[in-house]
């Protein structure tokens, strides 16, 4: 990993900051940190991280606040979020305003580089999006609005297909039931409808259903496609 990939860690936890620099540090990656909000809107303007790990638990400024800042001023670095394991809706709002993966605490060191490398390929996937998808068995082709399982095309309806655009537009990517319904239904957010669909999804494109390799499911979060390999 090149030494230019800068990383802001913001975290109140003396402990926690430590652990981050000192472990991401030697993975090849310049790490500058911060202990709250404050802080952390001033290390982002003055050290424009490539990636940033976000604590949603400080003192001063909550850090949903602190993303929807950002992300309203236009910087559009990926944010990795740090949560406790019961701060489900939490991580939720994180993610509906803009964050685009998030680590529960206490995580393991590996996990969290899985992470910031999975949110630094997607965002230049994003930039240079492919119009052919391949995963395994799977292939979408989306201009050509094509599915195919081991060769053979699969047919979905309408909204199976819209669903299945938006996991391969944001390969690897968490994504809300929220945002997922917002994207296919509009204004309608019945989550309800979402798992049945995603279900029929499944039975087309799984092996085994009920075991899926393609589309996980990030329990009370949303659903994340596989990112190929």
């Amino acid at each position: 990993m090149s030494a230019t990939v800068k990383l802001l860690v913001v975290d109140d936890e003396p402990a926690i900051r430590r652990l981050l620099v000192t472990g991401l540090s030697t993975q090849g990656y310049e790490v500058v940190s911060a202990a709250t909000g404050a802080d952390a809107l001033r290390r982002a303007a003055a050290e424009a991280p490539d990636l940033i790990i976000l604590d949603l638990g400080l003192p001063d400024i909550p850090g949903r606040d602190l993303l929807q800042r950002w992300r309203a001023e236009g910087r559009d670095c990926p944010v990795v979020i740090l949560s406790s394991r019961t701060d489900e809706p939490g991580i939720v709002e994180a993610l509906d305003a803009g964050a685009d993966d998030y680590i529960t605490k206490p995580f393991g060191m590996n996990e969290l580089i899985a992470r910031i490398r999975l949110a630094l390929r997607h965002r230049l996937q994003q930039q240079g999006e492919k119009p052919l998808f391949q995963l395994g068995d799977l292939s979408v082709d989306l201009v050509r609005r094509v599915v195919k399982v081991k060769g053979e095309e699969v047919k979905l309806s309408p909204k199976e297909y819209d669903i299945l655009r938006i996991l391969v537009q944001h390969a690897g990517k968490v994504l809300t039931h929220h945002y997922i319904l917002s994207q296919v239904w509009g204004e309608v957010h019945d989550l309800q409808y979402l798992r049945v669909y995603v279900r029929q999804l499944r039975q087309k494109l799984e092996d085994n259903p009920e075991k899926p390799l393609y589309i996980r499911t990030e329990t009370g979060v949303g659903y994340r496609l596989s990112e190929p390999e």
